[in-house]
């Protein structure tokens, strides 16, 4: 049985910072793509940032390019969010999630809720 588990959502005033963080257990991700997820209330869950299993390759989405970091370590199988200069619209629930082929992802955490005030 594999489990993701996220932490770290919480809520902060614009402009602060969080780092999410998802464990993975169950089974290794070292050579797995993982990435983050988030789905805002009334909206359809968008992608925000991959990693792959070497952790050499990254993408993010435009809304968060430059605001936040994904890493990983893979001795912990552990993959984290660092979010900084945070804004309202990014108020979300976040997701992890891995994938065993890309680009489908197989497995999802039960989400972190990041809630941003103006």
């Amino acid at each position: 049985q594999v489990q993701l588990v996220e932490s770290g959502g919480g809520l902060v005033q614009a402009g602060a910072s969080l780092r999410l963080s998802c464990a993975a257990s169950g089974r290794t991700f070292s050579s797995g793509r993982m990435a983050w997820f988030r789905q805002a209330p009334g909206q359809e869950r968008e992608f925000v940032a991959y990693i792959s299993g070497s952790g050499r390759n990254t993408n993010y989405a435009d809304s968060v390019k430059g605001r936040f970091t994904i890493s990983r370590d893979n001795a912990k199988n552990t993959v984290y969010l660092q979010m900084n200069s945070l804004k309202p619209e990014d108020t979300a629930v976040y997701y992890c999630a891995a994938s065993v082929v890309v680009p489908k992802y197989d497995y999802w955490g039960q989400g972190t809720q990041v809630t941003v005030s103006s």
